[in-house]
């Protein structure tokens, strides 16, 4: 990496990749490590400055987690939040208890003292939301610190140690909850670290596509295409580095939206004349999940096929030395996250199985420095359609999961029509780039209805629409009844098998990790 960095200590927060998100929105590249491995981070990646997360340990108990010495001793700036900074109290020299009164939620502080921190952003005497979550609290400060600001349940909710430039909030600047968090944290990648922006997805790609040709030379590289963002950017970013050294396999299990097969063949093979092989194994699929009700038997199952048919057409294709993956940075910083603590992921939610080991190929992974945002701005910069940039998630077993129960090409083809209806009908209302994710769903029951003069007994429709702004926290979008009134009389009208159409007003709170 050619660009300077901030090391993010992991402290087990379930928000810590916000932490990460926020910094490199002010254009400044940083990397995520459990504090088992900061040590050997901190050697490796000669940060410019230390953040320390939250965490849901308390520093008083034998034993709790600990940020290296080698972090305080190197002079370099620090910011230390929640778990952060009571860690940073105790290892300095102050005293941090339990059994005080906890503050989960909003919170207002008042800024008592000036800091280079908030800097342009709050002032001395004014009070500021933000969002707490902690039970202890630091109840005596390291010598040389100073209280910039209180809330009600934390006399310390900001404490900095100006000359050492050490700043430390009680409170998550990182989450939407708090309004001015981002720009606290711009503050202090800026102002109080002296950092520029420089890290832009125009020089991720040549970065990339220099480091994918000095790893691959003249080998060939297979890719297992899903259809998806992330497989999409790969690539294409794969192919721009070497061509038609690379092949492409796309395997359709039936469990695709309307018309997303024959999108995926028609960018790759006509608008990027991308080698790809398409393999329809809708039947063998389809066959395999016949009877499975059960959703994470349905993922296996998806996953396992999906190796064994990949695998098959790797074989035939023949001669590949490397495989390409869309692994993300969120993926990767779950496979180190320590001792299984709540910030790791049930990663089987959206993912349908890696390849085996046996293949034994070499791994290019050009996405696993990004996350979901910068692989939507990546795919931007390299000109792919905005169809395939700004979709909206959809996981790997594809419609298994929005038709629970029992799995047939009837219910498939069902829930793909009325699905198809539903995200055209948001399209023409404008209002596809505003929601974050929609999507039909076939529940496992049917009821009584009458159509004109007849009666029918047909399956229902749950439509699902979520707001979220970094997909930790979402809530259903407020659509106007003129709105659904339409889409439930179109599917109702136009969808063979399906007699009625329900709303599913189902929020994310705080502290959810996954969404299905």
């Amino acid at each position: 990496m050619l660009h300077d960095s901030i090391l993010i200590i992991d402290f087990g927060s379930q928000v810590t990749q916000l932490i990460a998100r926020r910094v490199r929105e002010t254009g400044v590249y940083c990397e995520i490590h459990p504090y088992q491995k900061a040590d050997e981070a901190f050697a490796r990646l000669k940060p410019k400055a230390i953040i320390l997360s939250g965490g849901p340990d308390s520093v008083t108990r034998e034993g709790s987690p600990r940020a290296p010495q080698a972090v305080f001793d190197a002079g370099l700036p620090i910011l230390s939040i929640c778990y952060g900074q009571q860690t940073t109290a105790v290892q300095l020299g102050g005293v941090v208890e339990g059994g005080h009164a906890a503050e989960f939620g909003r919170a207002d502080i008042e800024i008592k003292e000036a800091s280079a921190l908030f800097e342009g952003l709050w002032e001395v005497g004014k009070r500021y939301p933000v969002w707490m979550s902690h039970g202890d609290r630091v109840t005596k400060l390291p010598e040389g610190f100073t209280v910039k600001a209180t809330s009600e349940n934390a006399p310390f909710a900001i404490a900095t140690d100006e000359k050492r430039r050490i700043y430390t909030t009680m409170f998550h600047p990182e989450v939407v909850h708090t309004p001015d968090g981002g720009k606290l944290l711009a503050n202090f990648v800026h102002k109080i670290v002296g950092l520029k922006s420089d890290w832009s997805m125009g020089a991720y790609r040549a970065e990339m596509i220099a480091k994918i040709k000095a790893q691959v030379g003249k080998g060939r590289v297979i890719c297992g295409l899903s259809g998806g963002v992330d497989s999409s950017v790969a690539a294409v970013l794969i192919h721009e580095a070497v061509g038609d050294q690379l092949t492409c396999v796309y395997v359709d299990h039936g469990l695709m939206r309307k018309g997303e097969s024959q999108q995926v063949v028609d960018l790759f093979r006509g608008h990027y004349n991308i080698p790809l092989v398409h393999v329809d194994a809708s039947e063998t699929f389809l066959g395999a999940l016949a009877g499975v009700s059960d959703p994470e038997v349905k993922r296996k199952t998806i996953g396992k096929l999906f190796i064994d048919v990949f695998e098959a057409e790797a074989k035939k294709i023949g001669g590949a030395e490397f495989l390409a993956q869309g692994t993300l940075y969120p993926d990767v910083i779950e496979s180190v996250s320590f001792s299984g603590g709540p910030s790791v992921t049930i990663k089987s939610h959206h993912n349908v199985g890696g390849l085996p080991a046996r293949m034994n190929m070499k791994l290019v992974e050009p996405l696993r420095e990004l996350f979901k945002d910068e692989v939507r701005a990546l795919g931007r910069e390299l000109g792919l359609p905005e169809t395939f940039v700004g979709r909206h998630p959809f996981p790997g077993p594809g419609l298994a999961i929005r038709i629970p129960g029992e799995i047939t090409r009837e219910k498939a083809d069902i829930l793909r029509e009325a699905d198809a209806i539903y995200l055209e009908e948001i399209r023409k209302a404008g209002l596809y780039d505003v929601i974050w994710q929609a999507f039909a769903v076939l529940l496992p029951v049917r009821t009584v209805g009458v159509m004109g003069d007849g009666r029918t007994y047909d399956h229902v429709c749950a439509l699902r629409a979520v707001t979220s702004v970094d997909g930790m926290t979402a809530d259903f979008y407020p659509y106007d009844m003129n709105f659904l009134g339409r889409c439930a009389t179109r599917i109702i009208n136009e969808v063979k098998g399906i007699n009625r159409v329900v709303y599913d007003v189902t929020s994310k709170p705080p502290g959810t990790i996954e969404w299905e």
